[in-house]
């Protein structure tokens, strides 16, 4: 057995998952990709991913990309909110949950902040 297919089964199915959601969005030129692993802080899912588009109809074009690419991966959605006015879609993967928001709704609501503060609170458990 080859390194390479040793470090191919090492791969859980988490990583396989959130490598399919970073590749869909670079391949839609996402902007300002942030991955937060929040295990230690919630039970919902493990990996967050929050992403910016440019305008509404770049967010949606990221939501469809993500959501299409982890379908064919083996992962489909489980839930996809926010798709019609496309300010703020939520893909919920189960293990990973991918915001795609408008810069202005990101900055506005600062998830990363949000999560950050919870990471960083001692009594948090």
């Amino acid at each position: 057995m080859s390194s390479e297919q040793k470090e191919q089964q090492d791969i859980t199915a988490e990583d396989r998952l959130l490598n399919i959601v970073v590749d869909a969005i670079d391949d839609m030129k996402g902007v300002d990709l942030m991955v937060i692993d929040v295990r230690d802080m919630t039970s919902i899912t493990d990996r967050m991913v929050i992403v910016s588009g440019t305008s509404s109809r770049h967010v949606k074009a990221i939501a469809d990309s993500v959501a299409l690419k982890a379908k064919r991966g083996g992962y489909p959605a489980l839930g996809v909110e926010g798709a019609q006015a496309a300010e703020w879609v939520l893909i919920d993967l189960g293990d990973v949950v991918v915001h795609v928001m408008t810069p202005a709704i990101r900055e506005f609501y600062a998830l990363e902040k949000l999560w950050a503060v919870v990471g960083d609170n001692p009594d948090n458990g």
